[in-house]
């Protein structure tokens, strides 16, 4: 399926793009645009690296001594926030901000959060989620609309350009474990939250440093909402941002309203969201077939992508604490840290992407968005059966790392299938003016599966962990199947 837009579509602005374009296609500035996003996922991924071995450490090293189902709860909450931040703040980006000022806000206040966090002050820990999540909602959909801005048109040259994108950050995701981790598990904990804040700054200042690179890409919002009424939105939305951190957040964080509950509020409303605005959409383009019809298909491989990051969000909680304490760490006398694991998954992407890019060109328009799914949701399925073989092994002992290494390979695989694709996917379908929006429902279906797997975590204390992984495995595996017997009705939905 071809998946690149019109010229007019491509552009997260109205105006004419001024920039003058590389010899490659794209515009100058996507370079620059890698190197930040490479800072801000170095951010991003040192976070996920340690925060729920941080929160199941005993309080005497530091930690916060909590139950593996809590922190895991906790970690599920962090991960499908920062996905549902997107729909706010790529409405922002579209409507008020732009897509550069967008990203600058949402840096400052990612930075704000680390450092928030590095204090070592009892009550800060959720106070610094929040700041994380909030410029993670601003920066994720405004990057990935000034990438689509500045990639260029023609055949394919969108997806090709989101493939490269998806695989130049992997760096991050490889270097930001092992730094934030060795930092935080061999010195201190609240160090390598430190370290985290000092990336995302790297970052801003590399962006700023690089503005005039993009012409007018993402300069101003294009479908701007008058003064005034942005200004009266905006104090709604400081008012409602505060009013939902008095009721949950602050009694939460001094343990005067159960965690449990706060969870539960945060998962329901993650869950329905992205469905609601899409409904809101389609309803919005009801005289134009062809949007509701594409939207429509949009909606069903979104749907079904949820049940891939279910599994795959679990590496940094589930298969942490597997790493922690079934795996035989121990390197000639060196005892691997726990969170270096967490690298071995982008590494296996640096390592397997051109191959699979070279597939891609071989295979052609047969091989289109909704086979990649499938193949994604088939290889997701697989590793959590593999897990569960693992965790039946470990019943008797410390298993070898080999288990990780192999989960993390098929982990690989599903993604670089999947992940470039499902962008490509909603920046097509978008309707003029709403690409920044579109692109975070696409990550708010990813928070969907990441809710869910947290909540779905809890049946850890009535399942052992073989029956855990061999159930959602065989759920994921038939999600695939049912994509995979489903293609060709897919492929008529989603054809312009």
């Amino acid at each position: 399926m071809d998946t690149s837009l019109t010229p007019s579509d491509a552009s997260p602005t109205t105006a004419p793009v001024t920039a003058v374009r590389a010899g490659n296609g794209r515009r100058p500035g996507f370079g620059t645009l890698l190197a930040v996003d490479l800072w801000e996922r170095f951010s991003f991924f040192g976070m996920a690296a340690i925060l729920v071995l941080y929160l199941t450490a005993a309080e005497a090293r530091g930690g916060m001594g909590m139950a593996p189902q809590s922190a895991t709860a906790i970690f599920a909450a962090y991960m499908s926030l920062t996905f549902m931040a997107g729909l706010p703040g790529g409405w922002l980006a579209d409507r008020v901000l732009g897509a550069r000022r967008a990203v600058l806000l949402g840096g400052v206040l990612i930075t704000c959060g680390h450092v928030v966090l590095a204090v070592p002050v009892t009550g800060t820990l959720y106070a610094g989620l929040l700041l994380v999540i909030a410029g993670t909602g601003l920066v994720k959909p405004a990057m990935a609309a000034m990438v689509a801005g500045v990639s260029g048109d023609g055949e394919g040259r969108r997806e090709a350009a989101f493939s490269l994108f998806y695989m130049c950050i992997q760096i991050s995701a490889l270097i930001a474990p092992v730094v934030t981790g060795l930092l935080a598990e061999r010195v201190a904990w609240h160090l390598g939250f430190a370290s985290a804040a000092f990336g995302m700054t790297a970052g801003l200042i590399q962006f700023a440093l690089g503005l005039r690179r993009y012409g007018d890409v993402g300069a101003r919002p294009p479908r701007p909402v008058p003064g005034p009424e942005a200004a009266a939105m905006l104090r709604g939305a400081v008012w409602a941002a505060g009013t939902a951190g008095a009721l949950l957040v602050v009694p939460a964080a001094y343990g005067l309203l159960p965690l449990p509950a706060v969870l539960a509020v945060l998962g329901l409303t993650t869950v329905t969201l992205p469905f609601w605005y899409l409904r809101s959409l389609r309803r919005t383009h009801t005289r134009e077939a062809g949007h509701q019809r594409r939207i429509a298909g949009f909606t069903a491989l979104m749907t079904a992508s949820a049940a891939f990051w279910m599994i795959f969000a679990q590496s940094g909680s589930v298969l942490s604490l597997f790493a922690e304490r079934h795996t035989d760490r121990d390197l000639l006398g060196f005892e691997v840290p726990a969170s270096w694991f967490q690298s071995v998954h982008p590494l296996f992407v640096l390592l397997v992407a051109p191959l699979f890019a070279r597939l891609w060109l071989r295979a052609g328009p047969r091989v289109d968005v909704p086979v990649k799914f499938a193949g994604a949701l088939i290889a997701a399925g697989l590793s959590f059966l593999l897990m569960a073989v693992a965790a039946r092994l470990a019943e008797h002992g410390p298993v070898g790392p080999q288990w990780l290494l192999l989960v993390y390979l098929l982990y690989s695989c599903g993604e670089i299938a999947l992940a470039p694709a499902g962008l490509a996917l909603a920046a097509a379908v978008a309707p003029p003016g709403s690409t920044s929006r579109l692109l975070a429902v696409n990550g708010m279906f990813g928070a969907v599966g990441v809710v869910v797997g947290g909540q779905l975590f809890r049946l850890t204390a009535v399942l052992s962990p073989t029956a855990y992984f061999l159930l959602l495995g065989s759920f994921v595996l038939a999600v695939g199947t049912v994509v995979a017997l489903g293609t060709p009705r897919l492929r008529r939905l989603l054809t312009p």
